[in-house]
């Protein structure tokens, strides 16, 4: 469905992204994890029409992926970004109706807000407060929700565990769990790891812009260089023994 091959892109004179190839197939949950500047949100952004890269390619369902976001948004591919970024003086719906400013089809629009509220409960109590008013987890489903709005073929959700409390981050990733059930191509960023790989169908490491590792998410979870580097667990060596 989405294929990266090759890809380098810099900020200015920093090498950001090193020959990144990697892919997503269709109605599976796939995870990009790695530590604080590993090149994670800059695939995202690059992905989504924001940076261009110096080199290499971006394909969508066999064709070159647009190079502008709005253009890559009316392909079916949305970001959810890093840090939320909701319009904090616009009301929650709004904030929604944002989500869907490509659709024409108002009658659906309606319906599909009616769906984000089943899907997040607590925002039927919040519908017309300021987003900027909201807690950070009630901040983070509005996000998800507005992408949602789009309607995307694939859904980018930029590290959607920052910041939030435990319980909050366990409701985002059942959330993620049930958009996987219900047919939704995901590709997830997270330095959490754990949670992240334990949802996955696949998953690749990147350190330093280039990805050191990739396979099924279980099976990186018993990987010892993903367990010592990302999950804080210690190989116990011979002397220890």
């Amino acid at each position: 469905m989405l294929k990266v091959d090759e890809l380098n892109v810099y900020y200015g004179r920093i090498h950001a992204l090193r020959d990144v190839s990697m892919q997503v197939e269709s109605g599976k949950v796939v995870s990009m994890v790695g530590a604080n500047g590993a090149g994670k949100s800059t695939l995202m952004m690059t992905l989504a029409g924001v940076l261009k890269p110096e080199s290499g390619t971006i394909t969508y369902d066999n064709e070159p992926l647009a190079d502008t976001p709005y253009k890559v948004l009316a392909q079916g591919i949305c970001l959810v970004p890093e840090r939320r970024r909701l319009y904090a003086n616009l009301t929650v719906k709004e904030n929604l109706m944002m989500g869907a400013h490509l659709r024409k089809d108002r009658a659906a629009i309606n319906t599909d807000i009616d769906r984000m509220m089943d899907l997040f409960p607590i925002m039927r109590e919040r519908v017309k407060q300021y987003a900027g008013t909201l807690s950070g987890g009630e901040q983070q489903m509005v996000a998800i929700a507005r992408g949602l709005m789009s309607r995307p073929k694939i859904l980018m959700l930029d590290e959607p565990s920052l910041g939030l409390a435990p319980l909050i981050i366990r409701q985002v990733f059942d959330t993620i769990i049930q958009l996987k059930q219900e047919g939704m191509t995901i590709l997830l960023t997270e330095q959490n790891a754990f949670q992240a790989l334990e949802i996955s169908d696949y998953a690749y490491v990147l350190e330093t812009g280039s990805v050191s590792l990739h396979g099924p998410g279980k099976e990186l979870l018993e990987d010892t260089r993903v367990q010592e580097a990302y999950l804080g667990i210690k190989q116990k060596t011979v002397k220890e023994l």
